[in-house]
């Protein structure tokens, strides 16, 4: 009996979770070791294998909805951030917050409120009456994805006044006259918001424009990096959540690189026809991508007796 070659099976050490998934992931198995119980707000990463397995430790992930009729419990804020009326909401209720959002997404929405603050201060007219005008006030755009819980935060950070683009078509509805500042969902290209930017230059007239990077360098930084990963297999299987969103992003730049590039959410989706003359195989996965997950899509890559090619 003749054994066919074994492929060489890597998984990209530069992959899985970043630091904000990691803190979140952690202060809740520290509750849940303590109390058995713990509420999340949403998905606590976008990815089904980890949700499932927190909840079989006690995490229970509620809607807004669902968590406007809690009170008197302890309620985990993922890494993505909350809008101030969820803090408010908390107060309200007497929800004990467990506020895992990442310093990265903080730091973001403080910038953009005490923008928001700023350009919505009242001016002196002529009669030194406070008066506040919307159309003379800056445009605040986010480029990010509409809907996102990282973006609902952040536009909460304007009562709702920032406006959300997530591709150049988006800018035909807006007054790109008036003065603009730009912002970045911590998670997108730093490609696309070039992109933006360019676009932006290009079409204003008159107005100032002032566009600040704050996409997340920890995450950006995984894109060349990938790239290089992805070029150096046959194939690569690429391991993310149906929810992520910089899911899509990295798997797009893998797939780019190499087109032998194939998105699955676990190791049953694993076809063996992709990986059946491969010398090298490439595992690699989202921020919100455990490792774990990874790892046993690497174990499924592995030859087993009944795939043994008789002489």
């Amino acid at each position: 009996m003749r054994r066919k070659p074994v492929a060489k099976i890597e998984i990209d050490n530069g992959s899985g979770f970043c630091f904000g998934v990691t803190t979140a992931i952690s202060k809740a198995e520290e509750e849940l070791e303590r109390t058995g119980v713990l509420y999340c707000l949403g998905d606590i990463v976008h990815n089904a294998g980890e949700v499932e397995r927190l909840q079989k430790k006690g995490l229970i992930t509620v809607d807004h909805e669902e968590f406007s009729k809690l009170h008197n419990v302890k309620v985990l804020l993922r890494a993505h951030g909350e809008p101030p009326s969820t803090y408010e909401t908390a107060r309200r209720n007497n929800i004990e917050i467990i506020d895992a959002t990442c310093p990265v997404v903080l730091q973001l929405q403080k910038r953009i409120k005490d923008a928001y603050s700023k350009s919505a201060a009242p001016a002196a007219d002529v009669d030194n009456n406070l008066t506040a005008n919307p159309e003379k006030e800056p445009l605040i755009i986010i480029y990010g994805k509409p809907g996102h819980a990282e973006v609902n935060g952040l536009v909460g950070q304007t009562d709702g006044q920032a406006v959300v683009i997530q591709d150049k078509a988006d800018l035909d509805n807006l007054d790109l006259n008036r003065d603009i500042w730009l912002y970045s969902q911590t998670t997108k290209s730093i490609e696309g918001f070039q992109e933006i930017v360019a676009e932006i230059k290009s079409r204003k007239t008159k107005g100032s424009f002032q566009w600040f990077d704050t996409i997340c360098r920890q995450v950006a930084n995984r894109m060349p990096k990938m790239r290089d990963f992805a070029a150096n297999h046959d194939v690569i299987l690429f391991v993310s959540g149906a929810k992520s969103s910089n899911g899509r992003v990295l798997y797009a730049q893998c797939k780019e690189v190499n087109p032998k590039t194939y998105l699955i959410t676990d190791e049953t989706e694993l076809d063996p026809a992709w990986i059946e003359n491969a010398k090298s195989i490439g595992i690699c996965g989202a921020t919100s991508t455990p490792r774990w997950l990874m790892q046993k899509v690497a174990d499924a890559c592995k030859p087993t007796e009944e795939n043994d090619t008789k002489d």
